[in-house]
């Protein structure tokens, strides 16, 4: 009766154990959130231009309230085949919270800011603005990824 216990025991502090050896390899920061598409052939210019006239207005407003924490665009050169990205949108965020959860406080933030991008309250017209962006590229994938800062070993 008590081997039966004893091995329960043993093997509950087995996988309690793996996070806690990882965790002493780094220390938690904030997280990414990368999107990554692929332009349409002639379209990649059209697209960089939403993205300097819409995107990055908008971005700057965001992180100036503090609705993110910093922003990034990527582009690769080369594509491994027809479906491989050539653009890539990093948005980070404080945690995977921030991140992931609805706020009604942050979604009034956000709301706002498009209002006064795009310069009316109606939001089908503001989704009408925007969307000559899905005309210029396809939707590859969304990750979310944590940022760590590696712990120095001891000497």
């Amino acid at each position: 009766m008590k081997r039966p216990a004893s091995l329960a025991l043993a093997l509950v502090s087995c996988l309690a154990a793996a996070p806690a050896l990882a965790q002493e390899h780094w220390t938690e920061g904030p997280v990414w959130e990368v999107s990554t598409y692929r332009t349409k052939p002639g379209k990649f210019d059209d697209y960089l231009k939403y993205l300097r006239g819409s995107y990055l207005v908008t971005t700057a407003e965001e992180k100036k309230q503090g609705l993110i924490l910093d922003s990034k665009v990527f582009i690769k050169s080369t594509q491994d085949g027809p479906n491989d990205w050539d653009i890539c949108i990093a948005t980070l965020y404080p945690s995977f919270a921030k991140a992931l959860d609805f706020n009604a406080g942050d979604e009034g933030k956000m709301k706002a800011i498009a209002e006064k991008h795009f310069k009316t309250k109606d939001e089908q017209k503001q989704r009408e603005m925007a969307s000559p962006r899905f005309q210029w590229r396809d939707y590859i994938s969304t990750t979310y990824v944590r940022e760590v800062t590696l712990k120095p070993l001891a000497p």
